[in-house]
C-alpha cells in the first residue's frame, strides 16, 4: 500500500513537471505560430496558453514595427552615372502565417528586392533628378516594396534614402556648375533688381510729374476763378459806384432844379411884390416907359447876338431924346441966372 503512494505520488509529481513544461505565455509584443506534427496549426495571440502533445512553436512572429537597413549599393543613372546608394525600410507583419512559411530569409529577400527595385528606379532618371527627387523615390520604392511583400505577410511603411554619392570627379564638376548657377542666379536677382528699381523710380517720377501736372492744373483753376471772383468783385463794385455817381448826380439836378425853382419863386415874388408897389404907386407913362428901357438895357448886357427892339422902343428913344432937350434947355434957363 505504501508502494503505491509513493509510485502515485512520483507520477503526480512527474505529470505536475511535464504539464508545467507544456504552458506557454505569449507576450503581448509577438504572435507564436504553432505547428502540430510538422504542420501549421495556428497563430497564438498574447496571453496564456496550453500545449498539447505533439504541439510545438515553430515561430515568434514580432508585432512592432521593424526596420531593415540595405547595404550601400551602386547604381547607374539613365545618363550612365554610376552612384552609390544607401536606403532603408520600415515594415510590419500582418500575417504571421505568410511571413513563416512564404519566405526563407527574409532580411536577404529583403534586401535584393530592395536594391533591384532601387536599380530599376534610378535607371529611369539621370543624376540631377535623382539628387533632386529623393521624396519621389522614397515613395515609389515603398509602393513597388509592398506590393512584393504582400505574399510574405509584410507591409512595408515607407522607405527612405539616406545618400546618394556620386563619383568624385561628377561631384567636382556639380559643385562648380552649382557655383556657376548660384552666380549666374545672383546675378539674375541683381538685374531683375535693377529694373525693378528703375521701372520704380520711372513710375515715381512719372506720377511726380503728374502730381506736378495736376497740381498746376489746379493752380490755373484757383487763379481763374480768383480773377473772375476779382472781375465779378470790380464790376460790381463799379456798378455801384456808377449807381452811387448817378445817384449823387440825380440828387445834385434835383437840388438844383429845386434851388432855381426857389430863385424863381423868390424873383417872381420880387417882381410881383414890385408890382404891387408900381401899381400903389401910380407911376406915369415916362416913368413905365424908362422901366421898361432899363430892362431891354439888362436884357442887352446877355449873351445873345441878336436883339428884336420892339415897335414902341423908338417912340420910348424920341421920348428920351424930347426929356433931354427939355432938360438942357432948363439947364441953360438957370445956369445965367445962377451967374
Amino acid at each position: 500500500m505504501m508502494t503505491l503512494i509513493v509510485v502515485g505520488g512520483i507520477c503526480l509529481f512527474i505529470a505536475g513537471i511535464w504539464a508545467a513544461t507544456r504552458i506557454t505565455i505569449v507576450p503581448q509584443s509577438h504572435l507564436y505560430v504553432i505547428e502540430r506534427m510538422g504542420r501549421f496549426e495556428t497563430v497564438w495571440d498574447a496571453g496564456f496558453h496550453f500545449r498539447v502533445p505533439f504541439q510545438s512553436v515553430r515561430n515568434k512572429v514580432p508585432k512592432y514595427e521593424m526596420n531593415f537597413d540595405a547595404p550601400p549599393q551602386p547604381v547607374i543613372t539613365k545618363d550612365n552615372v554610376t552612384i552609390t546608394a544607401d536606403s532603408f525600410m520600415f515594415f510590419t507583419i500582418f500575417d504571421a502565417n505568410l511571413y513563416t512559411y512564404g519566405v526563407g530569409d527574409v532580411r536577404s529577400s529583403l534586401n535584393a528586392l530592395c536594391i533591384s527595385t532601387l536599380r530599376d528606379i534610378i535607371g529611369k532618371m539621370d543624376l540631377e533628378q535623382c539628387l533632386s527627387s529623393r521624396d519621389a523615390i522614397s515613395k515609389q520604392m515603398t509602393q513597388a516594396l509592398d506590393q512584393a511583400t504582400d505574399k510574405w505577410g509584410i507591409k512595408v511603411t515607407r522607405v527612405e534614402i539616406k545618400t546618394f554619392t556620386p563619383p568624385r570627379n561628377i561631384m567636382e564638376a556639380m559643385e562648380r556648375q552649382m557655383k556657376a548657377d548660384r552666380e549666374k542666379r545672383e546675378q539674375i536677382i541683381r538685374a531683375q533688381a535693377e529694373k525693378e528699381a528703375a521701372i520704380l523710380n520711372a513710375e515715381k517720377e512719372k506720377e511726380v510729374r503728374m502730381l506736378s501736372a495736376q497740381a498746376a492744373r489746379d493752380a490755373a483753376d484757383l487763379q481763374a476763378e480768383a480773377t473772375r471772383i476779382a472781375t465779378v468783385k470790380k464790376a460790381e463794385a463799379e456798378k455801384e459806384a456808377a449807381i452811387l455817381r448817378a445817384d449823387a448826380a440825380k440828387e445834385v439836378r434835383i437840388r438844383e432844379a429845386e434851388a432855381q425853382a426857389e430863385s424863381i419863386r423868390i424873383v417872381q415874388q420880387a417882381t410881383a411884390e414890385g408890382l404891387r408897389a408900381i401899381n400903389a404907386s401910380a407911376p406915369s407913362e415916362a416913368t413905365l416907359r424908362l422901366k421898361a428901357y432899363e430892362a431891354f438895357a439888362t436884357a442887352a448886357n446877355g449873351q445873345s447876338t441878336k436883339i428884336i427892339i420892339p415897335s414902341d422902343m423908338q417912340g420910348l428913344v424920341g421920348m428920351a431924346t424930347a426929356l433931354k432937350d427939355t432938360v438942357m434947355s432948363s439947364s441953360a434957363h438957370i445956369h445965367p441966372a445962377a451967374k
